[in-house]
């Protein structure tokens, strides 16, 4: 789970709910009509603009921001360095006995104990990467589509209530109340899209970089391994998609 998901909704929803109930009572912000309009709308944008697959799939791709396990680049590359002396001691063979958790990894580590030519594990390996980004950018865009919509549809529904009251202005009592329930809709579409929306799509982003970083790195170092090169060559080569400061120094190579 990643709790820095969890702890920033909590603290931002948090915030506003006590801000709310330190002003006045929390029923002056609630109006079934204003929510109505909003979310409503919002919803209904989401269904206009993309599948019904790609609907349906909301609430997976929204909960992937929460229920995320965090990878560790440099674990993947002592995998894969593990998997290239193994198949330098043994034979490239050996390797379909090793067992291998991540999926795109296993997938891998098959196609070079198949003894596949290079070219074609590239290809079908970036297929899948390729397919994988394809997904992860629909999930993306749908986020930020209701960041955009929920203000969008926030500013509708006070322009419609602005509208009603100004036909009433004949009662001075009721501008008030009016006036307060038509800002409501700016108000709810700004906490979804400053709350629930924007900042999600741009964990998912986050996440997707990850994601994919790692499946280069295995794409490389598994071409490194049926070309037979040195374990430690593939390791520096693959030490460069780390930060300077993971990189493995020669004291850890002596270590390992």
């Amino acid at each position: 789970m990643d709790i820095g998901t969890v702890i920033g909704l909590s603290l931002a929803a948090g915030c506003v709910l006590f801000a709310i109930v330190l002003g006045g009572a929390l029923t002056m912000f609630i109006d079934v009509s204003s929510m109505l309009m909003v979310m409503g709308g919002v919803l209904g944008a989401v269904f206009i603009k993309w599948p019904i697959e790609d609907v349906k799939s909301l609430a997976k791709i929204y909960l992937k921001s929460i229920f995320f396990t965090s990878m560790d680049p440099k674990e993947t590359i002592i995998e894969i360095q593990n998997l290239a002396e193994t198949a330098r001691k043994e034979s490239i063979f050996a390797l379909e006995k090793v067992e291998v958790k991540d999926s795109f990894m296993k997938k891998a580590v098959q196609l070079a104990a198949d003894n596949r030519p290079p070219d074609i594990i590239t290809s079908i390996l970036q297929l899948e990467i390729d397919a994988m980004d394809d997904r992860h950018k629909r999930g993306i865009n749908i986020m930020e589509g209701i960041g955009t919509d929920g203000p969008a549809f926030g500013m509708i529904g006070t322009l419609v209530g602005l509208v009603q009251m100004l036909q009433n202005l004949s009662d001075p009592s009721a501008i008030g109340p009016a006036m307060a329930v038509a800002l409501l809709t700016t108000f709810y579409g700004a906490i979804i899209a400053n709350i629930f929306a924007a900042p999600i799509a741009n964990k998912l982003k986050i996440r997707h970089e990850i994601e994919m970083n790692k499946m280069d790195i295995i794409l490389a170092g598994v071409l490194g391994i049926v070309a037979g090169e040195n374990p430690r060559v593939i390791r520096e080569k693959l030490d460069s998609f780390l930060p300077p400061a993971q990189r493995a120094s020669s004291e850890d190579d002596e270590r390992e």
